[in-house]
């Protein structure tokens, strides 16, 4: 597995097929293993996916993660990879490092599709964020993720013992640096650098999303010059919810820049596997 050395970070990615490059940038208490649906379809793509400080194999010192921090690593990643511009993917903390990386190295941008981002942290998600380091402290914070991260789809299909069972999993994969990734969720505040962003931005959000909110996703489309909306019939956790669909409708935008189709989905299978997808 390739990797580059930043400071103090030494930053593992996966490196997967030839093509424009594609950079996914993961969520919270999430490693680059949360992409693994959408790699498997991108084929005409060169995918960078690292994993950030804290998950999978990426090292660094241990103390706090900036969202600038996290952006310059994904440059890094590019650098390493012999990428000038790259389509950049985010889910949720990823999508605001993603942002970030657009809006302060324009020029390394050519897409941008931005998952469950939000524009700054507001009172009551740093309430949430909170919660979530409560749950991290008592081992129960992977009972919550289901609630959180998906919608009726997931729960009309779902039982007491097949629930059970998927926060056994998710329990097995939140990731030993989730709590600094929280710290970093309670402190972002995008609204500086939006405006500087010149890349087409796909701003995709869930209907069903408990933790950002449809006014939030507005501010983000209102304030980025060249947007557009599109929507997830799904929870937070969209790309382990709904993956096929959340597949289909990055890959639509970052190869044609086209509006993805529509945003009704019909009779999903129920999830073989899932991904920690909190933010």
């Amino acid at each position: 597995m390739p990797k580059v050395t930043l400071g103090t970070t030494v930053v593992h990615y996966d490196r997967t097929g030839e093509g424009p490059a594609l950079l996914l940038l993961h969520g919270t208490a999430a490693s680059r293993e949360q992409w693994g649906p959408l790699t498997a379809r991108a084929t005409a793509f060169t995918v960078l996916a690292p994993d950030f400080p804290g998950s999978g194999l990426t090292t660094d010192d241990g103390g706090a993660i900036t969202v600038e921090a996290l952006a310059a690593q994904a440059e890094a990643v590019l650098d390493h990879a012999g990428a000038e511009r790259a389509h950049v993917v985010g889910h949720s903390l990823g999508a605001v490092v993603a942002a970030h990386l657009a809006g302060t190295r324009p020029e390394r941008v050519r897409t941008a599709v931005l998952h469950a981002a939000w524009p700054a942290t507001d009172t009551r998600q740093d309430a949430e964020f909170r919660l979530w380091l409560d749950l991290l402290e008592t081992g129960s914070f992977a009972r919550l993720l289901p609630l959180m991260a998906f919608g009726p789809r997931y729960w009309d299909q779902a039982t007491t013992e097949s629930n059970e069972q998927l926060v056994k999993t998710l329990d097995t994969v939140i990731q030993p640096g989730a709590d600094r990734q929280i710290e970093t969720d309670r402190t972002v505040d995008l609204r500086p650098v939006l405006g500087k962003i010149t890349a087409p931005v796909l701003v995709l959000g869930s209907t069903h999303d408990r933790l950002i909110t449809a006014d939030q996703q507005r501010e983000l489309v209102a304030a980025i010059p060249d947007a557009r909306a599109a929507e997830i019939d799904a929870g937070h956790g969209a790309p382990a919810e709904l993956p096929d669909e959340f597949a289909r409708i990055v890959l639509e935008y970052v190869t044609s820049g086209a509006s993805p189709r529509g945003r009704g989905l019909r009779d999903p299978e129920p999830p073989k596997e899932f991904v920690s997808a909190a933010s």
